[in-house]
């Protein structure tokens, strides 16, 4: 059976990552900018990499979220993973505010999968010896 917490910790990631998608649709029609098009008016390019960013961010948090929690820690992983969700929902908010209040959030969530990746490895090591 599947970790409720962890699950519900990937659930919130993934919610993360549709919002973002729906607020790049958003941004498409205020700004009049038809797909396939990914250039516009700045701020539809900032709604776009605000979801590439959290994309790109989320291929790497997931497994190393998942790996931390079955062969390592499921309590701290899941805690790391709810700061990584803060960390894009607040990388989220500054970059559509302004491209320069992006950093906070993003060293939030890159040092938790970080972290998390650093868990999955001591416990993948612990595992094999």
């Amino acid at each position: 059976m599947v970790p409720p917490i962890p699950a519900l910790v990937s659930l919130l990631a993934l919610l993360v990552f549709q919002a973002a998608t729906l607020i790049v649709g958003q941004a498409r029609a205020a700004h009049g900018v038809k797909a396939p098009a990914t250039t516009g008016p700045e701020p539809f390019e900032r709604a776009l990499r605000v979801q590439q960013n959290t994309l790109e961010q989320l291929v790497f948090f997931l497994p190393a979220f998942w790996l931390a929690v079955l062969l390592d820690n499921p309590t701290i992983a899941s805690a790391l993973g709810l700061i990584w969700v803060g960390g894009r929902i607040a990388y989220a908010v500054g970059y559509l505010q302004a491209p320069e209040k992006r950093g906070p959030g993003f060293g939030i969530s890159f040092l938790s999968s970080a972290v998390l990746l650093v868990m999955a490895v001591v416990g993948a090591v612990r595992s094999a010896l």
